[in-house]
C-alpha cells in the first residue's frame, strides 16, 4: 500500500520509484486567525494588530509587541485566555484532515508553542515547527527565542536535502522565502501588497482553490 504523501512512478517495466511529497503550511492566516489581531481586538489596543503583513522584519515586530505588552502590563495568561476562545478558521480542519490523507504535512510557523498548542489540539495535532517564549515568574513575556533565523526557509531547504519534493503555502511576507525554497509555492488569501510584490506565485482565496493548486503542483514536481 502506498503511504500518504507518496506518489508512485514507473521508471521501467520492472521497477518503481517513490517520490515523497511534503506540504508545508503556514499557520496564522492559513489555518487559524491571526492571534495578535484577535488579541488586539479583545484588549482594545489597536497597535497590537500589526503583523508580518505590515512589518516584514520579524525581530522588529516582536520587540514592538513585547514593548506594548510591558506598557499595558499584559502577560501570557491574558494572551492564552484569548487563544482558548479561538478556533481554526472555517473549513480549516476538514481541509487539513483531507490533505493529510494524501500528503505528508508539516506546519511551519513564526508563532510560539505557548500560543499554538490549544489550536493544534483542535486541528488533530499536526506536526508543528515554531518558536518559544521566555516568561518570568509573574507571567510576563520578557523575551522570545527563535528556533533558528529564517526557520521556515531553512526547514524547507533541509527537507529538500532529504529528497522530499516540497510544496509550500503561506499568506504573508515572512512566508515568501519558504515559498521560494520549495519546489512549488502558493499564496493563500494574501494582502494585495504581497500579491503585487510576488506575482510569480499562484494566488488562492479558498481551501478548495488551495487544494487544487497543491494537487496541480504535485503533478509537476
Amino acid at each position: 500500500m502506498a503511504h500518504a504523501g507518496a506518489k508512485w512512478r514507473a521508471t521501467s517495466a520492472d521497477s518503481w520509484r517513490i517520490s515523497v511529497q511534503l506540504v508545508c503550511l503556514d499557520l496564522e492566516g492559513v489555518l487559524v486567525p491571526e492571534i495578535w489581531i484577535e488579541f488586539s481586538k479583545r484588549t482594545g489596543i489597536p497597535e497590537l494588530s500589526r503583523t508580518t503583513r505590515d512589518e516584514p522584519d520579524y525581530d522588529t515586530l516582536m520587540k514592538y509587541r513585547l514593548d506594548l505588552l510591558k506598557t499595558h502590563k499584559l502577560g501570557l495568561p491574558d494572551i492564552q485566555k484569548v487563544i482558548s476562545d479561538m478556533g481554526p478558521m472555517a473549513g480549516a480542519k476538514d481541509f487539513l484532515d483531507a490533505l493529510r490523507r494524501d500528503y505528508q504535512v508539516i506546519i511551519l510557523s513564526d508563532t510560539f508553542y505557548e500560543f499554538a498548542m490549544p489550536l493544534m489540539a483542535q486541528l488533530n495535532m499536526p506536526v508543528l515547527f515554531c518558536h518559544k517564549l521566555e516568561v518570568d515568574a509573574a507571567g510576563f513575556v520578557v523575551n522570545y527565542h527563535l528556533r533558528m533565523p529564517n526557520q521556515k526557509m531553512e526547514s524547507v531547504r533541509r527537507f529538500r536535502q532529504l529528497q522530499f519534493k516540497v510544496i509550500a503555502a503561506g499568506d504573508s511576507y515572512n512566508d515568501t522565502a519558504m515559498l521560494a525554497e520549495a519546489h512549488a509555492g502558493i499564496l493563500f488569501h494574501p494582502p494585495q501588497s504581497v500579491i503585487d510584490a510576488f506575482p510569480q506565485y499562484p494566488v488562492t482565496m479558498s481551501y478548495g482553490e488551495l487544494r487544487s493548486e497543491i494537487d496541480k503542483a504535485s503533478k509537476k514536481i
